[in-house]
C-alpha cells in the first residue's frame, strides 16, 4: 500500500461517480479515505492565489462555502471535513501572521497534505480536476493517476439525459461530443508527463465486465474486488463503428490506446 495519493479522473458521465464509492469504501476499510466530489484541490486552485498571500488573506470562509454548498460524499467525509477546516484555520493564521510564504503551490500541498495525515491512502475524484491537471503536477508531484474513460456516443447520450438545475450541460449530441473531446483531450497533454507506473487508464466497459479489477488493485495496493461486483453499465454500448468528429476519433483512439497499455503495478495488493 502507498501513502502517495490517487486522482480518479475522467469527464462528465464517464463512470467516475460509481467508481469513487467503490474505491470510498475500499479507502475507508483499509484505514484511509477517499473522498467522493472532494473538491478541494479545485478550490484552492480558484481561491489561494499570490496575491492573496501578499494581501496576508488565505479566503478560508470562500473555500468552505463552497466546499458544503454541494457537500462531497462517502463514509468517512465527515472526518474528512473537520480536518480540512482545521488545515485551512491553522494555515489562514500563518498567512495572516505571514508565516505561509509566497507560493501559493507549496501553501495548497500543505492543506491538501494536513487534512490526510496519518491515514495510510487516501485520494480523491471530481471532474473538473481534468481542466486543472498542470497544477496537480505542481502541488501533488507524487500523485497517481486513474483515468477512466467512455465511448464519447455513449457518454454524449448519458450528458443529455441528465437532469436537474446544471446549466452547464449541452443540450445537442454535438456540443455534448465536443465537450467530451476538450475534456479528454487535457488528460493526453498531461499524461506524457507522468511516469508510466504513476498512471492508469481505464475503459468504462471494461470496468464494468471485471476486466480492470486486476490492474486497479495492483495499481492501488488495495482489495477492490468486493466493492466492484455491482458495478454495471447503465446504457447500451456504442457501435463500434459510431460515425464520430475527425478530433473525437483522434483522441478516442489515443485514449484506447493508453488503456490497452498495461503499465507496470507500483505495488501490489496488501488489503487481504
Amino acid at each position: 500500500m502507498s501513502t502517495t495519493p490517487v486522482i480518479l479522473l475522467g469527464s462528465q458521465r464517464c463512470g467516475t461517480t460509481a467508481l469513487a464509492y467503490a474505491m470510498n469504501m475500499a479507502f475507508h476499510d483499509a484505514g484511509g479515505h477517499f473522498t467522493v466530489n472532494g473538491k478541494l484541490p479545485y478550490l484552492l486552485h480558484r481561491w489561494l492565489g499570490r496575491e492573496d498571500l501578499a494581501a496576508r488573506h488565505l479566503r478560508t470562509d470562500e473555500i468552505l462555502h463552497a466546499l458544503d454548498r454541494r457537500p462531497p460524499d462517502g463514509a468517512g467525509v465527515e472526518r474528512w471535513r473537520a480536518r480540512v477546516e482545521e488545515a485551512l484555520r491553522r494555515a489562514a493564521r500563518d498567512v495572516a501572521e505571514g508565516a505561509a510564504g509566497d507560493d501559493p503551490a507549496v501553501l495548497a500541498r500543505r492543506i491538501l497534505t494536513e487534512s490526510n495525515e496519518g491515514l495510510p491512502c487516501w485520494g480523491d475524484k471530481y471532474n473538473e480536476y481534468l481542466l486543472h491537471l498542470p497544477w496537480f503536477g505542481e502541488v501533488l508531484p507524487d500523485a497517481r493517476y486513474v483515468m477512466l474513460v467512455r465511448h464519447p456516443a455513449e457518454a454524449a447520450r448519458s450528458m443529455l439525459s441528465w437532469t436537474g438545475d446544471r446549466p452547464w450541460l449541452p443540450t445537442s449530441e454535438r456540443a455534448a461530443v465536443d465537450k467530451w473531446t476538450a475534456w479528454n483531450g487535457h488528460w493526453l497533454e498531461f499524461a506524457p508527463g507522468i511516469p508510466a507506473d504513476r498512471r492508469l487508464v481505464i475503459d468504462y466497459r471494461s470496468l464494468c465486465g471485471g476486466e480492470e479489477t486486476e490492474r486497479l488493485e495492483a495499481f492501488t495496493g488495495l482489495e477492490l474486488r468486493p466493492y466492484l461486483a455491482g458495478l454495471k453499465a447503465r446504457t447500451p454500448a456504442a457501435a463500434p463503428d459510431a460515425d464520430l468528429p475527425q478530433e473525437t476519433a483522434a483522441v478516442w483512439a489515443a485514449l484506447r490506446d493508453a488503456a490497452a497499455a498495461s503499465p507496470a503495478p507500483l505495488t501490489t495488493t496488501t488489503q487481504r
